[in-house]
């Protein structure tokens, strides 16, 4: 284990050196080959995320109770007077499946992109991005303090607006690119701001176990820290009011939609929550707004996913809803006492269903949006589901894949995601029935989770149904080469599948690794395991059945009647059809009077400030034509009379003087 420690930089480094492999070779040298590097470098980098998971999970049975002491490198990195930050490496059982997450679906999408890149001019810059997104996001979720975890972040930020406008011609893909890039400094702020609130009430440390040891000495900051460093999760983590940039991001490569969307960027902002749970446990009115905007998002998204007609639209508002999801699951991380003050929490038990629905929502979302963009490929890059339909036959793997993916989403009884999900509503539903001051809100926000599982299913099999079920239409675009997608697209389509399907089985119910990984966290008090809630699968699995039906009955049965609930509910089907309007309200609220603010700025510059610097300047040139210049007229008689006078003044002077 001692030997693999050695080695645990590499994972962010192999991403790394074949970004700056790709920049500099891959334009002129490795052009249409410029995908080996990264393909190789993230495999790499995969199977030592896998070899560190194996010895965490080794050494916790072997019963230590430090684990993640094991596989840990510290160098320093530099001095800053009585400031030292160490680059620090750690791999504990969070961060071991963070890495696997990471690394392995991150793989599959690069292959993917093999092929759906072909042919583009910017291919060695894609791959080249592509690594340097995945050496970004490794280098965040195994940091040991808070400078290094915000490095990774920042890169990450950067990274996502270079890929979203990766086709920077394009002026929609350049919009979306800066606005993502905006809306997400925004929680950067505060995220900043936290930080450095931490490191001052820690004693000026950043490693993460010092931050949580040494800030009990000044409890009365940990509050506004962690409402702080929210503020980071919200923006990047696409949650309510920061979400709007999530959506414009499908404006980049399909590819790049599933990296951002499934294995980084997104997840960064619950990866920091968990990792920062010994902080929000003890800030118990934060949590309950974490679990506030975790479950409201959760439901506006689903809502505005209702009546999108773009496919990876609404994928992207499914995988808003999801965040919100896992939010609702990491804000009922409530910390109990009994009466003889010893901890009886929950909190393990909600931080693994967040994590856990992390790590299913991985795969089959990214298998949704490389299936869409299988659909996109065959359809000449049309992705609106209005053009086209009745696909099953054409492209019949992308469709079992994507039926794979579906399923997953909604819930559907025994897949992945039905065993995350409910998870988290056990989870909502334990915090409504032991934490006595805020049972009600609890309460709430498990049948929020709840109806929004009901509508997960729904839109997830909508898209379905318009996309792969009725009369086959194809588009003009796709002209008469509509096919399926090659081996290069389509095996990571299957390797993503039998993840979506069984993975969650695998790790959760059958054999409770996932649960008994998470229970050896530094920091948290390990329980007694919790036994699955039968009524509660029971109901929430008739819940998805019955969105899925209904879906089946307003799409493939009836295909007429959604038109006329459109048509009978207008005001509704608007208000969800344009996003409720949130990018108006930013735009008449937000954008334009700091637009017009901005154009006031410009005129007072130009017209105030300008003319106050040119006035100066003309008064100063006019009193030299006033006075100077005379005197500088050429004429040597008179340079001589000056200085005659010049020198009678000093003499009569002289004289006076003695």
């Amino acid at each position: 284990m001692s030997d693999l420690a050695a080695f645990l930089w590499l994972i962010p480094a192999l991403p790394l050196f074949a970004a700056v492999l790709i920049a500099f070779l891959g334009p002129r040298l490795l052009r249409g080959q410029s995908h080996w590097p990264c393909l190789l470098a993230v495999a790499g980098s995969c199977i030592l995320s896998f070899l560190v998971l194996a010895a965490v999970v080794g050494w916790i049975r072997t019963g230590s109770e430090t684990p993640y002491d094991v596989l840990y490198q510290k160098y320093t990195w530099f001095h800053a007077g009585n400031l030292e930050v160490s680059f620090g490496l750690r791999a504990d059982p969070l961060s071991a499946i963070m890495l696997v997450t990471v690394t392995f679906v991150g793989s599959f999408i690069a292959l993917f992109a093999v092929g759906y890149m072909h042919g583009d001019e910017g291919y060695p810059r894609f791959f080249a991005e592509i690594a340097l997104f995945v050496f970004a996001m490794t280098l965040l979720v195994s940091a040991d303090n808070f400078l290094l975890l915000y490095a990774g972040w920042e890169g990450v930020g950067l990274c996502s607006y270079l890929l979203i406008g990766f086709w920077f011609t394009k002026p929609s893909a350049a919009a979306a690119a800066r606005k993502a890039f905006l809306v997400t400094r925004l929680g950067d702020v505060g995220l900043l701001i936290g930080i450095v609130l931490l490191w001052w009430g820690s004693g000026y440390r950043l490693e993460y176990d010092d931050v949580f040891r040494n800030i009990e000495a000044r409890p009365y900051l940990v509050p506004t820290a962690c409402l702080l460093l929210f503020c980071g999760a919200v923006g990047k983590s696409a949650q309510f009011p920061l979400h709007v940039w999530l959506p414009d991001a499908m404006e980049g490569p399909t590819p790049v939609s599933a990296l951002i969307h499934a294995a980084t960027m997104v997840t960064a902002g619950v990866y920091l929550v968990a990792r920062c749970t010994p902080l929000f446990t003890d800030a118990p009115h934060v949590q309950l707004l974490v679990a506030g905007i975790g479950g409201f998002t959760a439901l506006f998204a689903a809502l505005i996913a209702l009546t999108q007609n773009d496919l990876k639209r609404v994928l992207a508002y499914s995988t808003i809803s999801q965040l919100g999801y896992m939010f609702l699951a990491l804000g009922s991380a409530v910390m109990l006492h009994d009466a003889g003050g010893e901890n009886n929490t929950l909190v393990t038990f909600a931080v693994t269903a967040a994590i856990f629905h992390l790590f299913t929502h991985a795969f089959f979302k990214a298998l949704l949006f490389l299936s869409a963009g299988s659909v996109m490929h065959a359809m000449g890059g049309v992705i609106d589901m209005r053009r086209f339909g009745g696909l099953r036959r054409l492209v019949p793997i992308t469709h079992v894949t994507f039926l794979c993916g579906a399923a997953a989403l909604a819930g559907v009884p025994l897949l992945s995601g039905f065993w995350s999900k409910d998870e988290i509503l056990g989870a909502a539903l334990n915090a409504s029935s032991e934490a006595e001051s805020y049972r009600a809100a609890y309460g709430i926000l498990f049948l929020v989770g709840l109806v929004t599982a009901g509508l997960t299913a729904f839109y997830a099999f909508r898209a379905y149904f318009m996309t792969f079920w009725g009369e086959e239409r194809i588009p003009e675009e796709a002209g008469h080469h509509a096919h399926e997608s090659p081996p290069v697209m389509t095996i990571p389509l299957v390797v993503l599948a039998v993840g979506a399907v069984a993975v969650g089985a695998v790790v959760g119910p059958l054999t409770h690794w996932f649960g008994g990984l998470l229970h050896h966290l530094p920091d948290m008090t390990a329980q007694e395991e919790h036994p699955g809630n039968l009524l509660l699968m029971v109901v929430s699995g008739a819940v998805a059945l019955l969105g899925i039906g209904l879906a089946w009955w307003m799409y493939v049965v009836n295909p007429g009647l959604p038109a006329e609930l459109a048509k009978r509910f207008k005001l509704l089907y608007e208000m969800s059809l344009n996003k409720f309007d949130v990018d108006e309200l930013y735009d008449s609220f937000v954008v334009r009077p700091l637009a017009g603010f901005a154009e006031f700025c410009r005129l007072v510059d130009h017209y105030v400030i300008d003319s106050i610097v040119d006035l100066i300047g003309h008064a100063v040139r006019l009193f030299a034509d006033i006075v100077f210049r005379p005197m500088q007229n050429g004429l040597v008689q008179f340079y001589a009379l000056a200085m005659v006078l010049g020198l009678t003044v000093f003499l009569i002077a002289l004289a006076r003087a003695l």
